[in-house]
C-alpha cells in the first residue's frame, strides 16, 4: 500500500471515531502489515498536514484523535443548546488534589482540603471516568487508593501525567485551570456535594471532536501511545 492511501484509510478511521484509536488498533486497518513506528511516522505525517484548520490530530494517553482546536470553542459553544455540566468546588478540588498526589486515599483528600469528602464526591469523579481505585494501602481498613485514568488525561489534551501545568496555585485555582468553566459558582460548606455533581455526559470533552459519538482499561502507568 502505498503512502498516500494509508494517510487516507488512517484519516477516514480516526475521522469516524470520537474516542482516541491506539497504534495497535490502527495497524488492524492494515491487517498488521505496517509495523508500529510506519503506523506513528504516517499519523505524524497527517498531523502536520492539518496544521492551521479548525480541527487538528493529537496524540492522547489513549492514543489519536482528530479534535477541534481549543480557539474554536467559543463560537462552537454559541451552537449548543444545554450548558455544559459544571461541579461543585468540592468535586473539582478532589480531582486536583487526586490529579497532583496520586495515588491518595479518601483520607489523604481530607487532611489535605481540612473538610470531609462527601461519597457523591467521589462517586460523580468515578462515574464520569476521572478517576478510578487503583488497589489498597497497607493500612487499618485498607483505604482506597485514587488516581486520575487515560480518560482524563484525554479530555485535558494531554499525552502523560508529566504534561499537567505546574502547581503554583490554589487547589480551587489549579482545577479551573484545568477545566476552565466546569466549576460552579456556589457557596460550599465542607462536606457538600451538589446535584450537579449526580448526572454527566461521558461523552462530553474539554475539547470537541468532530464525528458522531461512539476508555480503553485505564492503568496506573499513563504513559504516550
Amino acid at each position: 500500500m502505498n503512502t498516500a492511501l494509508a494517510k487516507q484509510v488512517l484519516e477516514a478511521a480516526l475521522l469516524a471515531h470520537t474516542e482516541p484509536m491506539p497504534v495497535s488498533e490502527l495497524r488492524r486497518l492494515f491487517d498488521d502489515e505496517l509495523d508500529a513506528d510506519t503506523v506513528r511516522l504516517l499519523l505524524e505525517d497527517l498531523q502536520r498536514e492539518w496544521v492551521g484548520r479548525g480541527v487538528e490530530l493529537v496524540p492522547l494517553a489513549s492514543g489519536w484523535r482528530f479534535q477541534t482546536r481549543p480557539e474554536m470553542r467559543e463560537y462552537l459553544d454559541r451552537l449548543k443548546n444545554e450548558k455544559p455540566p459544571r461541579y461543585s468546588r468540592a468535586t473539582m478540588e478532589t480531582l486536583a488534589i487526586i490529579a497532583y498526589r496520586q495515588p491518595v486515599t479518601r483520607g489523604d483528600i481530607e487532611d489535605i482540603r481540612g473538610v470531609a469528602v462527601a461519597t457523591q464526591v467521589i462517586k460523580s469523579l468515578e462515574d464520569r471516568g476521572w478517576i478510578e481505585s487503583i488497589g489498597h494501602r497497607d493500612a487499618p481498613g485498607r483505604p482506597a487508593l485514587y488516581a486520575t485514568t487515560r480518560h482524563f488525561l484525554d479530555d485535558l489534551g494531554l499525552r502523560s501525567l508529566e504534561e499537567l501545568p505546574l502547581l503554583d496555585a490554589s487547589w480551587s485555582d489549579t482545577a479551573e485551570a484545568l477545566l476552565p468553566g466546569m466549576t460552579e459558582v456556589a457557596s460550599e460548606t465542607g462536606t457538600d456535594a451538589p446535584a450537579a455533581d449526580i448526572a454527566q455526559d461521558s461523552t462530553d470533552s474539554t475539547q470537541a471532536s468532530i464525528a458522531p459519538p461512539e476508555m480503553p482499561d485505564s492503568e496506573k502507568d499513563q504513559t504516550t501511545p
